[in-house]
């Protein structure tokens, strides 16, 4: 399993990492700034038409671009249904790239759509392509815009949009539920105030606070508890019937992030000293293994 390989991976790094599960469709957008720009292709299908630079292009795409900070970017069938208000759409053929404009997108949706474009024409169309733009609701009778809707076999109003389900009441706080793991079982801990004390470092515990679910991993557990832990997780999380909403992440006692620590109603600083003086001796551990190797090598 990859959960496991990334226990493997951690563990070999010094447990020093954050483990952030991405799902896709609600990718962070700390992840997706790795990759410029990050192009999910149309759902069930793989997009054929993706070429090297230099090799000829043929046929006709349709991407959604959304998003403030980074570009949230996924093919869609190319169809005017696949139109609305709120986004960006990017229409790439084979001769010219069209940029439409949603009257409800905002400006830095469209200037990252732009440099999304600069990337399609420079490694699709060896740079050699026209780019044209069109505005939501201003029917110009420019020729980018005629040439635009012809795509589509002429001009048609586009729906209004539809309000999404998640914004249409006021939010509601779930209540924290801490769990410790036994062997794969969740074990509940009653609690109404949560308290650094409450963790062990022999334990691993899963913080569920409803947008977001931690685990946190004691220092002292063993790679193989790390892993049970790690399925345990996955297994909540599936049985909960979440997995495409909120994040996940997996942390060892030392390394928390401050959205886990806000959670609790006190955090003692001293506990990075207390940890920093086990690791210590858990490095002069290590190194004397490393050197016993070298000898025995020798």
């Amino acid at each position: 399993m990859a959960s496991d390989k990334a226990i493997e991976l951690d563990a070999a790094l010094g447990s020093h990492a954050i483990q952030c599960r991405e799902t896709q469709g609600e990718e962070s957008d700390k992840f997706l700034s790795y990759f410029k720009p990050c192009i999910i292709p149309v759902q069930g299908s793989f997009s054929s038409h993706w070429r090297r630079s230099g090799d000829e292009c043929d046929g006709t795409t349709m991407f959604r671009c959304e998003g403030e900070h980074v570009a949230r970017l996924r093919e869609v069938p190319f169809s005017r249904s696949s139109l609305d208000h709120k986004a960006a759409f990017i229409v790439d053929t084979p001769s010219k790239i069209f940029l439409f404009s949603g009257c409800n997108s905002c400006i830095q949706t469209r200037a990252m759509a732009l440099d999304v474009i600069k990337h399609l024409r420079e490694n699709r169309h060896c740079g050699r392509c026209e780019i044209g733009i069109i505005e939501d609701g201003k029917l110009a009778s420019d020729s980018d815009a005629g040439e635009f809707w012809n795509l589509f076999g002429g001009y048609a109003p586009i729906p209004r949009d539809v309000p999404d389900a998640a914004n249409g009441g006021p939010m509601t706080t779930s209540p924290k539920k801490l769990f410790w793991i036994n062997k794969r079982i969740l074990v509940p801990m009653e609690t109404h105030v949560l308290e650094r004390e409450m963790l062990k470092s022999d334990r691993s515990y899963i913080l569920d606070c409803g947008t977001e679910i931690f685990l946190w991993i004691g220092m002292t557990t063993l790679v193989s508890e790390k892993k049970t832990s790690a399925t345990a997780l996955e297994e909540y999380v599936h049985l909960q019937g979440r997995s495409s909403i909120g994040r996940t992440v997996i942390m060892t006692e030392g390394h928390e992030i401050v959205d886990f620590k806000l959670h609790f109603q006190h955090w003692p600083k001293n506990v990075v000293q207390k940890l920093y003086e086990a690791g210590r001796q858990k490095v002069a551990g290590v190194r004397t293994i490393v050197i016993f190797c070298n000898y025995w090598f020798h």
